[in-house]
């Protein structure tokens, strides 16, 4: 299982919009191959600043699967501009886990 983390900075005052705009968007990551579950969480100290972690099987079915896909250009078209800075994506394995 591969964690997909990125921070959201949302342009100051679209975080209402953004919000609305990921409801439709959420809808095209959990069908592409290789999804396992995601997260949205707000901060609470700068309203405008998201977290987004999306659970993928593999590093590929991201990186490839989604971002390569037709359905990417529709979430890019659904998301993208309200960034400010564009997003840092990394991705985490876990080497400890607890059961």
């Amino acid at each position: 299982m591969i964690l997909e983390k990125a921070v959201l900075n949302i342009k100051p005052g679209q975080s209402e919009v953004f919000e609305l705009a990921f409801g439709e968007a959420q809808k095209i990551i959990v069908a592409m191959k290789g999804y396992i579950n995601h997260d949205l969480l707000k901060c609470v100290e700068k309203s405008d600043t998201y977290l987004l972690l999306v659970q993928w099987e593999t590093i590929e079915d991201h990186e490839i699967g989604f971002r390569e896909s037709q359905q990417y250009q529709e979430w890019k078209k659904l998301l993208h501009h309200f960034y400010e800075p564009f997003p840092i994506v990394l991705h985490y394995t876990s080497i400890v886990a607890t059961s």
